[in-house]
């Protein structure tokens, strides 16, 4: 069985190949009825992670503390991370990977998927548009130690497009068509400048703000109910976590019912806390604090469309948090009858994905680097540092299946040893400089004195210059793969020894992370 699957901020949405269609999978709820979509949940209790629906049910219990959207801390983590809930502490992966193993059982236990006996799980799968590598990893890395058969890796405007491509297959077949697709979901935003035809697609550049999406609207719609119900500072800093939790999916709930012509939206806060009034937040203001971040993903569109804007066909849009009606309003203010809204929000992207998994649908994807990735390197005599950029932004990513991206570095070393310090940028000044949006990668150590070689931890080792020493060839060679995973093999030519490495966080010391009521600080998506 083949299937797209769209690991959403909020919820998991999957979809599945069948013979030329491509229905949306829907789970079993608590409810007795039904879900279109899989709880992005994980909680703990008594030391124990609970998963899915189960942390859902979960939320009802004042000793379980839950986490929504585990997949916003995915920017800044690595397998090794520990994560603190509820008293104990969980390893990153294990709780990724607890996550796709629930989802994995409920698609053979408890969906509409019809499987036979031991019927592999073969899946295309979703990531952010402007995901780092380490985010690519993670994401691959559990749902394979889950047990399924992880066929590629998409990005969800790019799958988006595919969506869009393929309802709108009769027309283009008459012609090739350039948009944006505009994807605004429960935790980040996407937006990806797409030339298609009726077969073919090519992505020719991405912007994005990885901690931009609905979560931040109901953490605004939630503070505003709190202030209507005149709630101090002490009280609001003493809720507990599983009461945060019901008052963000309350807000959330209200706010994925607003409709153009509401005016009023109604927070039940004794949801919260036995005996707290109902409270009435009114719209207009809700959408004035929203506003400024609805701009800045128009701003990132604005600087996909710089000197492309005639050509562009439609502007379309997806994502959960996109039906907020705000996002239209900005839209079309904006960009006028372009604006297409999808037929399927939640789920185009895992109906895209699916699409793609069909080896009889007949599509081309083409992607690129949406970052720049790159090393620092020392310059005049170590006087100043210089960034290196290995695979620039735009560079077009290899097919699946196809050899890797090539990069090799050659030079003589002045120092025993060499400390390679990796980022990715959105954006490069005019001299070079990161800038931007910069994520900081690892940092890897690698001996170049032949007397260090055998050491294995080199953190403890003097760095100095190598005086009076004979030269000694150092070669890096990086390589890149369809799912722009990036890897490095650093060899001392002269002396015959090497290293490999995969880029990621894992090579860095890890600190421990407590999910907590603050999101990660959002970061502007425009150059500065």
């Amino acid at each position: 069985m083949r299937l797209g699957v769209d690991f959403g901020t909020t919820r998991i949405v999957v979809a599945s190949v069948d013979r030329g269609n491509y229905p949306v999978v829907t789970f079993d709820s608590p409810e007795c009825g039904t879900a279109d979509g899989f709880p992005s949940l994980v909680a703990a209790r008594g030391g124990q992670a609970l998963f899915g629906f189960d942390a859902w049910r979960a939320q009802e219990d004042p000793e379980a503390t839950v986490v929504r959207s585990i997949k916003r801390f995915l920017t800044d983590v690595g397998p090794e991370t520990q994560v603190s809930l509820g008293g104990a502490s969980f390893r990153m992966l294990d709780l990724l990977c607890g996550l796709t193993a629930a989802l994995r059982t409920a698609l053979t236990t408890a969906s509409s998927l019809v499987l036979k006996p031991g019927e592999p799980l073969e899946i295309m799968l979703g990531v952010p548009a402007m995901a780092n590598g380490n985010q690519r990893f993670l994401t691959v890395e559990a749902f394979r130690q889950s047990g399924f058969d992880v066929i590629g890796l998409l990005n969800e405007p790019s799958a988006a497009s595919i969506e869009y491509g393929h309802a709108s297959r009769v027309k283009l077949s008459l012609a090739r068509d350039t948009i944006i697709v505009y994807d605004l979901g429960g935790g980040t935003f996407d937006a990806s400048l797409v030339e298609m035809d009726a077969q073919r697609h090519e992505v020719l550049a991405s912007e994005g703000i990885p901690t931009l999406g609905g979560d931040d609207f109901d953490e605004i719609l939630a503070e505003l109910a709190l202030d209507a119900a005149q709630t101090g500072r002490e009280v609001r800093d003493n809720l507990t976590q599983a009461g945060l939790f019901r008052l963000h999916e309350e807000c959330r709930l209200k706010k994925e019912a607003l409709h153009p012509n509401t005016r009023r939206l109604t927070i039940d806060l004794d949801a919260i806390r036995e005996g707290w009034p109902s409270v009435q937040v009114p719209v207009s203001a809700f959408y004035e604090r929203c506003q400024p971040m609805i701009e800045e993903t128009v701003h990132a569109v604005e600087d996909l469309l710089r000197n492309r804007e005639s050509s562009v066909e439609a502007v379309y849009v997806t994502g959960g948090s996109s039906e907020l009606p705000l996002v239209a309003r900005a839209l079309r203010e904006r960009y006028g009858r372009r604006v297409k809204r999808s037929a399927y929000p939640r789920s185009a992207t895992a109906i895209g994905l699916a699409i793609q998994a069909d080896t009889q649908a007949g599509y081309q994807l083409h992607e690129t680097f949406t970052r720049n990735f790159g090393v620092w390197r020392e310059a005049e005599g170590g006087r100043t540092m210089v960034f290196d950029p290995l695979f620039l932004k735009g560079t077009p990513l290899p097919a699946p299946g196809g050899p890797p991206l090539q990069v090799t570095r050659t030079y003589y070393p002045a120092h025993n040893i060499g400390h390679f310090r990796y980022l990715e940028c959105s954006h490069t000044t005019g001299d070079g400089r990161p800038s931007g949006e910069v994520m900081v990668w690892d940092q890897i150590l690698f001996p170049f004195d032949e007397s260090l070689s055998g050491v294995d931890d080199l953190s403890a080792s003097p760095v100095h210059r190598l005086e009076c020493a004979p030269p000694r060839e150092i070669r890096e060679e990086y390589s890149c793969d369809s799912s722009g995973a990036v890897l490095v093999r650093i060899s001392n030519i002269t002396s015959g020894y090497h290293r490999g490495f995969r880029l990621g966080r894992w090579a860095v010391q890890q600190t421990p992370l407590t999910p907590g009521r603050k999101r990660p600080a959002r970061k502007a998506a425009r150059q500065s």
